[in-house]
């Protein structure tokens, strides 16, 4: 059985790890070179870098940070933000990626991914999806979710898989910063029509919305932000939770 991956998740504006309630209200969360250390010695099986702002203001995501946070990790890093062409990709993974995740560059040109995977291999590509919930219509977004598409939640992830992705990181809005527990129905449907695994994101707030992610949702790794960051869950006392629960992960 493949052990459950713990995930923390550094969100950045400007420099510096933010945290927010359905995309929205940012609120400042430390130093992202401090967290990503502090998470890494506290047995985070990977982590996640995600600059905010960078597709909305158009520019690229700073790779001087990136390579700060890398320094200090030992464990796989995975960066996203302002990713639109194969030389991005080359920039991060030389400061120190080991993974890129896209969302609106894959959306707007979904050839990208066949692109990433071809030249460094599915495993280096992360399809992150930002997906809302209406009416029982999950649509995609664009631009940090600011933006909808005319996709919808599960034809996109089957298509992204189709085009060589590693995995699929799905963040629900509806659930984002709330703490009420992980979109699991929307999961469990992914999970269940993809052979690639399956990220969970936006929602935690407690142990057991973690154990429910994976024997609900059927998620491969769950991944969250101030629960961590805010010292709410201390990811050792975590994995100790999960294993008393019969799940398997890594300590």
């Amino acid at each position: 059985m493949l052990a459950k991956r713990i995930i923390p998740c550094l969100d950045v504006k400007d420099g510096r790890t933010v945290k927010g309630t359905n995309f929205v209200q940012l609120h400042d969360a430390g130093d992202p070179v401090e967290l990503g250390y502090e998470y890494s010695q506290q047995g985070a099986d990977e982590l996640v870098f995600l600059d905010i702002t960078a597709s909305h203001e158009g520019r690229k995501t700073f790779g001087d940070m990136v390579e700060r946070v890398a320094r200090n990790l030992n464990i796989p890093f995975t960066v996203g933000g302002g990713i639109h062409e194969l030389s991005d990709v080359e920039r991060l993974l030389t400061a120190g990626a080991d993974k890129v995740s896209i969302n609106s560059a894959a959306l707007r040109h979904p050839e990208l991914i066949d692109e990433i995977t071809k030249r460094y291999g599915s495993q280096v590509c992360v399809v992150a999806i930002d997906a809302q919930e209406t009416n029982g219509d999950w649509t995609c977004y664009v631009n940090g979710g600011r933006i909808p598409t005319d996709r919808s939640l599960f034809e996109w992830a089957h298509e992204a898989q189709e085009r060589g992705a590693g995995e699929i990181l799905f963040t629900s809005m509806n659930h984002d910063g709330v703490k009420n527990g992980f979109a699991n129905e929307a999961l469990c449907h992914l999970s269940s029509a993809l052979s690639i695994p399956v990220i969970a994101s936006g929602g935690a707030g407690t142990m057991e919305h973690f154990r429910d992610t994976f024997t609900q949702g059927h998620s491969s790794a769950a991944l969250a932000a101030s629960v961590f960051h805010y010292g709410e869950i201390r990811i050792p006392d975590l994995k100790h939770y999960l294993t008393k629960e019969g799940i398997c992960v890594r300590l």
